[in-house]
């Protein structure tokens, strides 16, 4: 009881403070959104209501010739996610005109790509930005069994096909997943430099127990655990990348976590769904990035329910990895002190009525 009296303690004080910082940069209007005369539905599934965010322009000091490309998957389930994280990210930067999103969709799901590029359109009018369609079979053969099914969605695979989808000329992008929050100026992650041969940036853990992410097949196989020979690698979170695309694709790194992933289907060496293959090829080569732009966990656990702190230090990031989604614990009635820090940016009519 004392454990859950000093989390809602810490939330009575700071969620006063962050609120008030976030409404003074910019309210949401409280008006529905309305498309050919009718709100938003997803059609054949359910109908889907959001409020249209406010427009959001540059400050003086931008210039118009810095781009800033960001990439995430979108499905339906989490859309509402999705739509909060960029409503955060354009709150939060001085420069907002100078992003562009690129949202990748899969072709076999609904909402189709075409139908999410309309609503992400009236969410978001003002917002650079492109919906691809992502080919499940590019990977479906590949996926493996996971701890948890929501792990073995192809769309988790897209960030392995980033060079392949975006055009040649992109040759940097922000690799964003839909259950964050940023509360920084997204300019500053932007503007890390990727080390030596390095081709992503993200905070590392070399405090996490690295050997558990694989199973003991893998270790005992000298031919397998060997990749990691000379090395010192750690844990990251695919869920926030910095990535050089030039040399992805340069390295054709797709077809190394590809291989990685066909002796997984032969072995099952890990079971944790697209992280893995991740660690497997850039365990230990990976640019350092600050912890405060991936406070990860906030979900729980993977397998059960389970409410966490924030980490102790500076935020800029904050990331529901694990089971629980904000979003769902809100609807229910049962949120975790941290995800009152994700309402704000909750574009959902609904949710937005219930919190008057």
């Amino acid at each position: 009881m004392l454990r859950y009296q000093s989390v809602f303690a810490f939330v009575l004080i700071i969620l006063p403070l962050f609120l008030a910082y976030t409404n003074a940069i910019r309210s949401v209007p409280e008006t529905p959104i309305k498309n050919h005369d009718s709100e938003i539905k997803v059609y054949g599934i359910d109908e889907v209501n959001y409020i249209e965010s406010p427009e959001y322009r540059n400050g003086d000091h931008c210039s118009g010739r810095v781009m800033i490309h960001v990439a995430m998957t979108l499905d339906f389930d989490y859309l509402r996610g999705s739509v909060a994280a960029v409503h955060s990210i354009l709150k939060h930067t001085s420069c907002p005109a100078n992003l562009y999103f690129h949202f990748i969709a899969s072709e076999s799901k609904s909402p189709k790509p075409e139908d999410l590029t309309r609503i992400i359109g009236t969410i978001f009018p003002s917002l650079g930005f492109t919906v691809y369609s992502f080919d499940d079979r590019l990977v479906k053969n590949l996926i493996s069994n996971s701890i948890r099914e929501a792990l073995e969605d192809p769309l988790n695979y897209a960030r392995t096909y980033l060079g392949d989808i975006l055009d040649p000329s992109v040759t940097r992008v922000i690799y964003l997943d839909s259950d964050i929050i940023v509360v920084d100026d997204i300019q500053k992650l932007w503007r890390v430099s990727l080390s030596g041969s390095t081709a992503i940036g993200a905070p590392v853990y070399c405090h996490a127990n690295f050997t558990k992410y694989f199973t003991d097949k893998f270790w005992y196989d000298p031919g397998l655990s060997g990749v990691f020979e000379g090395k010192n690698p750690c844990y990251f979170n695919t869920g926030v990348m910095v990535m050089d695309l030039m040399r992805w694709r340069r390295e054709n790194y797709r077809s190394q976590i590809e291989k990685w992933m066909e002796i997984q289907k032969a072995k099952q060496i890990y079971e944790l769904g697209s992280l893995p293959p991740f660690l497997l090829v850039f365990g230990g080569d990976v640019t350092a990035i600050d912890h405060r732009w991936n406070q990860h966990g906030l979900g729980g656990n993977n397998r059960v329910h389970s409410c966490r702190l924030l980490h102790p230090g500076p935020v800029s990031l904050l990331h529901w990895s694990g089971k629980g989604k904000p979003w769902v614990r809100l609807d229910a009635g049962d949120p975790c002190p941290v995800d009152e820090l994700w309402a704000p940016y909750d574009l959902y009519r609904h949710s937005r009525q219930q919190l008057r």
